[in-house]
């Protein structure tokens, strides 16, 4: 409501400044080169009212309640029928308050020694005001109506951009809450196996856990992040992934250490890092990870790769494993649009995820 408020209150001051233009403008011409202090335009004054109401008709009336209504034959009839009325209007207005027989005297006798000179035609009078006032009248009508269609154009565009605006924000916690119990269902999962094989590391695992639980039930709320905060809760839970994969299992895990304080989306790069582990460890076969991020000059570049384990667990899972996946190029859409680039190879041996991303647009 104050938005709508605002933009009518700027409209009705555009308005009123247009007015003050168009009435201050002519007597100051008039001052400034006619040398005339005394006399002042009341015939375009006059005219000027008239085709303003014809005007306001146009743009408050006729344009909003039959254009867009779909009524468009009754809105062409009508802008005829306000035109033709307010020449009658006109007319009379000029014959009762401007009419000055003297002047107009002159003038016919001025035209008809023209004539006679053959230096101009006589021309027609009435017709030429007819003529001038129809044209007029047309170019108000045809303005006032592109003003209004305009006006809408843009207010159309900008509820469009709110409805957007609304659609990201709620598809982003949609797809925040599907990343989460999946996240904590693995974890939970890890912790549980772990602290029967060592109670000591399955409390410390509680720990980071707890600490992970902190980071995205509270310091992921705002929807953006500094990328340290992201970083350092990558690698807690890589670090909690690792306690119950095999010595065999290669890692590189290279993530960054300057550019920290860029501001990310929480939880971008968890689905690829959950998916190497789900799907790139192998307790029968020399397996391996490699995570590396690195930020330059605004660009986020992000590469997961993993081997491929073909073992029973994993084939059970491999329908589901999409799922996360997609979530992710949803919210790189919504969030980066044509900002981002975002390729996976998938091979019998290899599934390698490269992710980059421009940060220097604000989301």
């Amino acid at each position: 409501m104050m938005k709508l408020s605002k933009n009518r209150s700027l409209t009705f001051t555009l308005h009123v400044l247009a007015w003050l233009v168009l009435v201050i403008l002519p007597q100051l011409i008039i001052n400034r080169y006619w040398g005339n202090q005394n006399f002042i335009a009341w015939g375009f004054y006059l005219n000027a009212a008239i085709y303003g109401v014809i005007f306001y008709i146009n743009y408050l009336l006729l344009v909003p309640e039959l254009f867009f209504k779909k009524r468009k034959i009754v809105y062409f009839l009508g802008a005829i029928t306000t035109i033709a009325v307010f020449y009658v209007v006109m007319y009379y207005l000029n014959e009762w308050f401007l009419h000055d027989p003297e002047k107009e005297r002159k003038f016919a006798e001025a035209m008809d020694r023209l004539a006679k000179e053959n230096i101009l035609p006589k021309p027609p009078l009435r017709q030429l005001q007819v003529y001038y006032y129809i044209l007029t009248s047309t170019i108000v009508s045809s303005f006032a109506f592109g003003l209004k269609v305009i006006e809408k154009h843009v207010a159309s565009e900008k509820k469009q951009k709110e409805l957007e605006k609304e659609k990201l924000n709620s598809e982003l916690a949609f797809l925040k809450n599907q990343v989460s119990p999946h996240f904590f269902f693995n974890t939970l999962n890890n912790i549980y196996a772990l602290i029967g094989i060592s109670a000591p590391e399955g409390q410390k695992s509680v720990l980071k856990l707890s600490k992970l639980m902190r980071y995205l039930l509270y310091d992921s709320e705002n929807g953006l992040t500094e990328l340290k905060q992201e970083v350092v809760f990558l690698n807690h839970y890589i670090d909690l992934m690792r306690l119950r994969v095999s010595p065999k299992v290669e890692f590189k895990i290279d993530l960054p250490e300057e550019h920290l304080t860029v501001e990310i989306p929480p939880l971008l790069f968890i689905p690829f890092i959950e998916n190497a582990f789900k799907h790139g460890i192998s307790y029968r076969e020399n397996s391996f990870i490699h995570i590396k991020m690195e930020v330059d000059n605004k660009v986020l570049q992000f590469s997961c790769v993993n081997s491929i384990s073909k073992t029973p667990e994993t084939k059970l899972t491999e329908k589901h494993s999409g799922i996360g996946l997609e979530n992710v190029r949803k919210r790189l859409q919504l969030l980066y649009p044509d900002k981002h680039r975002l390729t996976i190879d998938n091979t019998n041996t290899e599934f390698k995820v490269e992710l980059s991303i421009e940060l220097n647009e604000s989301l």
